[in-house]
């Protein structure tokens, strides 16, 4: 693999909660610190643009982030994002030429034991790699179109459309 370009925007999956104020932050983005720890043998990247949770990513966000990801010379490109939007942000991404872009986030933060995190960004490593050019999404053990999921609030899950 070339060097991967990682662009993160916040989520569940950077969340941190202090227990003193039943309150979350979006903290630093976790997952160079996961991918350095887990010892991956390619080179990567982190472009952090945003710090938000899902529900607060606007169009200006989205262009931001397509314009990011647009400017870079690399052609994989994985995006953590947080579940509730992150179709409607696969949506602004579809048609960046001559690249493959998988987003990926968690439904529980990473720092959290027991956190789906890992395992969704190794999915997502595994299918950047793989899939051609176009725009997907990494999310519970299964690479998906984002034109054919949507995330199942109440089960807390994906599942196609």
């Amino acid at each position: 693999m070339e060097e991967l370009l990682i662009v993160t925007t916040g989520g569940t999956i950077d969340k941190v909660y202090f227990d003193d104020k039943s309150d979350y932050q979006v903290g630093e983005p976790q997952i160079g610190r996961i991918l350095q720890e887990l010892g991956v043998a390619f080179r990567f990247s982190v472009i952090p643009i945003l710090r938000k949770d899902s529900l607060h990513i606007d169009a200006a966000d989205r262009e931001l982030l397509r314009a990011t990801i647009a400017a870079q010379p690399m052609r994989q490109v994985l995006v953590t994002h947080g579940t509730d939007t992150m179709v409607e942000t696969a949506a602004v991404l579809a048609g960046i030429a001559g690249k493959t872009i998988v987003l990926t986030g968690a439904l529980n933060p990473a720092r959290f034991r027991g956190s789906d995190a890992e395992f969704n960004i190794g999915t997502a490593v595994g299918a950047v790699q793989s899939l051609p050019e176009g725009v997907y999404i990494a999310m519970n053990g299964r690479v998906w179109d984002p034109r054919k999921v949507r995330k199942n609030v109440a089960a807390n899950r994906f599942e196609a459309v």
